[in-house]
């Protein structure tokens, strides 16, 4: 990884950290956010996967209309520092730890490893 990349990979994890800490504080059963980048072509091929408990707290999630906000916060923190998505509801995803367990044994790794390939978002 290069210089340049370590440090836009510093900025992406404080923002996002910070957008995690936020939906900690207001989404029920929001749990963690993580990030995959081919910094080759940054910032197009950024994506973000935003991980709830349940399928049922996900769905109400989106019922009650959080979605758009949770957008919202983690563009401005992008941009805030100097990232720009021009597409950000195709490189923001949600997903949930029962699917993993489901679907994939628990197995995060796979599970990113799977939805980025096939480019499988929610």
């Amino acid at each position: 990884m290069r210089k340049s990349d370590k440090k836009i990979d510093n900025q992406l994890r404080l923002a996002l950290t910070d957008v995690c800490e936020h939906a900690l504080e207001l989404y029920s059963g929001f749990e963690w956010i993580t990030h995959s980048v081919d910094y080759g072509s940054f910032p197009k091929s950024l994506r973000i996967v935003c991980v709830f408990d349940t399928e049922q707290q996900l769905r109400q999630f989106n019922h009650q209309g959080h979605k758009a906000t949770l957008l919202a916060h983690i563009k401005h923190n992008l941009t805030d520092v100097g990232i720009v998505l021009h597409n950000i509801d195709k490189q923001v995803s949600f997903d949930t730890e029962t699917a993993c367990q489901q679907q994939h044994h628990g197995n995060w790794a796979l599970r990113l490893s799977a939805t980025i390939i096939n480019n499988k978002f929610h």
